[in-house]
């Protein structure tokens, strides 16, 4: 059983959210599974101010996941076209495994949320991409014979997977709608199903 890493930082749960649609398109393809995890948020102070296990939700991350992994899904909500500081916090101390090539060969894809639908998607995935090709990952996006990108009027780019979580933000986002869960559900599958085909190859 392969595992697929689904690593996501969420303040109001639109990403959890979308990271869950993902999970479940990963645990679709027979011989992998999706190991879901968070980052915590990142302090104001200088000491730390977070119990090392989250009172709810997944475990957060350690950087022996991203060893383990077969492949891996990345996700941040949107913050000024760019990915939240929490989740560069943890990729900036992935030095070590960026050494040792950990990441190398493996493939990964991004997904973001956003409040607006011209929210900053796009940029945000493509700068999500950034730190992954420098590990030497494998991006793997959505293809347009996923008849979903056509249709949408929500999220959905192929860059990654995508949710308009809507302007109230607070922690009532929208749910994400028909054609956002198809598509991150079939980013997962696709990611997994290039896990299990690289793995093959070795």
């Amino acid at each position: 059983m392969k595992d697929i890493l689904v690593l996501y930082y969420s303040r109001n749960g639109a990403t959890r959210e979308l990271a869950r649609a993902i999970g479940r398109g990963v645990d679709s393809v027979p011989g992998t599974q999706a190991r879901i995890r968070t980052v915590p948020p990142v302090s104001t102070v200088c000491e730390a101010t977070r119990p090392d296990i989250p009172d709810d939700g997944p475990p957060y991350a350690e950087l022996r996941d991203l060893a383990e992994c077969a492949g891996l899904a990345l996700g941040s909500p949107t913050r000024f076209g760019n990915m939240a500081a929490a989740l560069k916090y943890f990729l900036d101390g992935t030095t070590p495994q960026w050494l040792s090539g950990a990441l190398a060969g493996k493939p990964a894809c991004v997904f973001t949320s956003t409040g607006s639908l011209h929210g900053g998607q796009e940029s945000t995935l493509l700068s999500m991409m950034l730190p992954l090709l420098h590990h030497g990952m494998l991006i793997v996006g959505l293809p347009y014979t996923e008849s979903a990108l056509m249709s949408t009027t929500s999220g959905g780019t192929p860059y990654g997977a995508s949710h308009v979580a809507g302007v109230s933000g607070g922690n009532n986002p929208t749910p994400l709608s028909s054609d956002e869960k198809t598509l991150a559900h079939a980013l997962g599958a696709r990611l997994a199903r290039a896990a299990l085909a690289l793995a093959d190859r070795q």
